[in-house]
């Protein structure tokens, strides 16, 4: 499938791209990716984006402590508004400093998005952790953050709505009862972990349009084990960095880029809608395209569909920093 197809979201009058850039990384995350970005280098890569024919950004309130947003809203503003066509996907977040996560909150944390963004609506909007949430009944109960979430939709502040979390047993929980529109999943259907191949499943036979975040497992599979030894947003252990050198190994051989192979992992499922690569600098913006356009051969494929892979969480022993 072309990079800038798109497909629309089951039920709803969005359609999205096969590949969505994400800019957590563009909100100066040092603590989650082990270097910063300054306003100038995030600027550039957000013309980049801009510019580029796939049409589609990621963000969410929380990213940076709101500098993701901001960013982009100053971006946005300095080039006198978003190209045609082009979509926004962010998310409510919870308070961070009390975790709070009731309906006000998911209200006030649209008005801060939309302010930052300078936009009147996002296209496609999501719950964001709720696993969280200092009490998930905040987010379920009647006039809670997920209900105001669909009333949102209601209200044509957005055309889709979805959830966006890690924990896939707090995701299934959700799925079960609510009818999202899309799932944002990250670090767990990649290359070396399908934690999230189940709820993958049951969400595409649902209907719900499968976004999947982090196919390069935090930066490992696009820069290498030698370069950037993290896994799911820490350092990865020796049983991580072997199965990553055994799949550098095979790419070498058949002259494959590890990061396209990664990338068309996710884009070549059925199960997947759209993929989200995370960028910070404008020339990932382009190599992202063209590792989505390389030609991969059907050799390699099989030999990748040979190797391990990990079922558990990957963020299982995480240490949350979102600032």
């Amino acid at each position: 499938m072309p990079q800038n197809a798109r497909i629309t979201v089951a039920k709803t009058t969005l359609a999205i791209p096969s590949i969505c850039f994400g800019t957590t990384a563009l909100g100066d995350m040092p603590d989650t990716y082990g270097y910063g970005v300054d306003e100038a280098r995030a600027r550039a890569t957000l013309n980049a984006i801009f510019d580029n024919e796939i049409g589609f950004i990621d963000t969410s309130r929380n990213y940076g402590a709101g500098r993701s947003e901001a960013r982009i809203g100053a971006a946005i503003a300095e080039r006198g508004g978003l190209p045609k066509g082009f979509i926004i996907s962010s998310k409510l977040d919870r308070n961070m400093e009390t975790n709070l996560f009731d309906g006000d909150r998911a209200k006030a944390s649209l008005d801060e998005s939309l302010k930052a963004l300078g936009v009147d609506s996002i296209p496609l909007l999501h719950l964001h952790d709720p696993e969280y949430a200092s009490s998930l009944g905040d987010v379920t109960k009647k006039g809670g953050a997920l209900d105001v979430l669909f009333r949102m939709k209601e209200q044509g502040l957005a055309q889709a709505v979805g959830l966006a979390a890690g924990r896939v047993d707090v995701m299934m929980q959700l799925l079960r009862d609510y009818p999202f529109d899309a799932i944002i999943s990250h670090n767990r259907f990649t290359l070396l972990n399908r934690n999230g191949a189940e709820m993958v499943e049951f969400a595409k036979a649902r209907g719900i349009a499968v976004i999947n975040a982090a196919p390069y497992a935090s930066g490992i599979l696009a820069k290498g084990a030698a370069v950037q030894p993290l896994f799911a947003y820490q350092p990865a252990d020796d049983t991580v960095v072997s199965r990553v050198k055994a799949i550098e190994a095979l790419c070498s051989q058949h002259g494959v880029p590890v990061g396209a192979a990664a990338l068309q992992f996710s884009m070549r499922s059925p199960l997947i809608a759209s993929t989200i690569c995370g960028v910070s600098t404008p020339d990932r913006v382009q190599q992202t395209i063209d590792w989505a356009n390389f030609t991969i051969p059907d050799a390699l494929w099989k030999d990748l569909a040979e190797l391990p892979f990990d079922m558990d969480d990957p963020e299982a022993k995480r240490v949350y920093k979102p600032n």
